[in-house]
């Protein structure tokens, strides 16, 4: 085997995984943000995660195909303790419309871009369905802009 298991943490680091499915009402928004602070309890970057959370699943009942008769969306949390959060929101998809941008407020991808920074969030999926997701620092500092994704 090797010296190599001699270099693991004697100590387990906690990780969990988790995902939770809900319909695609308005109403169910704060469902998810309760959902994911009970999840992140103690985590130095609950809040920051539950702002952009609601953000995504706010997109999705407002934008996306999720809000339609039966719609739902979806929150997938991967996280490590001390280490990084990362968390996405799924929706059913439909067509993506860009809209003209009101410059006086920030909006839902603005808020993740800012939050998360350059290379720590992104989209994936189309017309079928779509994850926007974003990973966090645990503890929320440094700022991944200053010291790259975590």
């Amino acid at each position: 085997m090797g010296e190599w298991p001699g270099a693991l943490p004697r100590i387990p680091v906690r990780s969990w995984t988790c995902s939770r499915g809900y319909p695609g009402t308005l109403e169910q928004v704060a469902e998810a943000r309760a959902f994911l602070r009970r999840l992140l309890h103690g985590c130095p970057a609950v809040n920051d995660a539950v702002l952009l959370c609601s953000e995504l699943a706010a997109n999705a009942v407002q934008y996306s195909a999720s809000r339609a008769d039966g719609g739902q969306f979806s929150v997938h949390v991967r996280a490590q303790q001390g280490s990084y959060v990362w968390a996405g929101v799924q929706d059913r998809g439909g067509p993506w419309e860009q809209r003209p941008r009101d410059t006086g407020r920030m909006h839902g991808l603005d808020i993740v871009r800012a939050l998360a920074g350059d290379g720590c969030w992104g989209i994936t999926g189309g017309f079928g369905g779509r994850l926007v997701w974003y990973r966090l620092a645990w503890a929320s500092e440094p700022r991944p802009d200053e010291a790259g994704c975590p």
